[in-house]
């Protein structure tokens, strides 16, 4: 076996059904007595409903958070924090609320709470994604993790059953680029492949029955796997791919993670052999690409980045976006191969070995 480095990033999970009921308990063991909660403006009234039952441990609301982080959101969320004199911070939503609430953190050094209500598996990572001016950058920093993080299955039963199915599949897509991104080792594999065994397993089940109680239950683990993977190890090319398109058009993110990752797979797949061989024995296929293709349609995922409202003369810009700063990848970047990758994906063809 190789030398390998793993590092164990610092948390307090709590998982389960009703866990909620513990939030005003877990601020007060964290230190904090006024908590500013976050949220997107679609769960606007379940997280004012969460701050009055917090009583005087809420300073206040702020529901405005907006995908891929816009530095102009977080700064009217900063005024807000401060006004209020909050000294703790509680995010409940999916990737959009908690990359917010990172955001805040890195900029004060406050405390996190994260209350996941989607699998994009955020709360798990040093990550911070922010876009300015249309350009989406990434950075990895210990401020930004959140100190505890309740997993309610309850509150995952309302999910909507396309984007369970969306936001899982952007979970899925961490665990498979921890098993070849270059820090990539063999505890970060165990987790990767059983977030990816729970996740793909789970995920057509809800989107025949979104009441599935038990297979809510495996989607939410395998979301915490799959996260707990990505803030653990690296980033490759399909993480770079998804953060040029979403930064550069403002599609949504998890639906450009789903349509992107088989592609981003297949191209990748002549320098990594022996995880194809793995991710095949964990989803049961000959062609891991192509089953997470199936997949992604078996959840109602988009037909193609075109559906997302991507223009087709955008393909070229994230390929220069792509190349100028490129993420570490097992086979290197090209031109023209990444140029048929993305028309593949924009196109919703199925994936090929270009």
């Amino acid at each position: 076996m190789q030398n390998f480095t793993y590092t164990a990033n610092p948390g307090r999970i709590l998982f389960g059904f009703g866990t909620l009921e513990k939030l005003a308990g877990e601020i007060r063991a964290a230190g904090m007595t006024r908590v500013l909660l976050l949220s997107t403006p679609h769960q606007a009234d379940q997280v004012q409903a969460v701050a009055k039952s917090l009583g005087d441990l809420s300073a206040g609301v702020f529901s405005d958070a907006r995908m891929h982080t816009p530095a102009e959101v977080t700064e009217r969320a900063l005024k807000s924090l401060k006004s209020l004199r909050a000294d703790g911070i509680v995010s409940l939503g999916g990737g959009s609320t908690i990359g917010l609430g990172k955001a805040l953190a890195l900029r004060t050094n406050l405390p996190q709470i994260v209350i996941p209500t989607t699998y994009a598996g955020s709360e798990m990572t040093p990550i911070l994604g922010e876009t300015t001016d249309g350009v989406k950058r990434t950075l990895r920093s210990d401020e930004v993790l959140p100190e505890t993080v309740l997993y309610d299955v309850e509150l995952t039963m309302g999910l909507p059953v396309e984007m369970s199915g969306l936001s899982g599949m952007n979970a899925v897509a961490h665990a498979v680029e921890a098993l070849y991104c270059k820090e990539a080792n063999p505890i970060t594999s165990l987790i990767a492949a059983e977030g990816i065994r729970a996740l793909t397993g789970a995920l057509p089940r809800i989107a025949q029955d979104g009441a599935d109680r038990e297979a809510r239950s495996d989607a939410l683990y395998g979301a915490w796997l799959c996260g707990t993977c990505l803030g653990t190890v690296g980033m490759a090319l399909h993480h770079k791919l998804c953060h040029a398109i979403g930064g550069a058009f403002d599609t949504p993110h998890a639906a450009t993670h789903a349509i992107v990752l088989p592609h981003a797979l297949a191209y990748t797949a002549p320098a990594i052999p022996e995880v194809m061989t793995r991710l095949g024995e964990t989803l049961g296929c000959d062609d891991p690409a192509l089953r997470l293709y199936e997949i992604g349609h078996e959840i109602g995922a988009p037909d193609g980045l075109k559906a997302l409202g991507m223009p087709e003369d955008g393909i070229a810009r994230i390929v220069e976006l792509s190349l100028r700063d490129p993420y570490w990848n097992p086979r290197p970047l090209e031109r023209d191969a990444l140029t048929r990758l993305l028309e593949d994906a924009y196109h919703g063809h199925p994936p090929q070995r270009h």
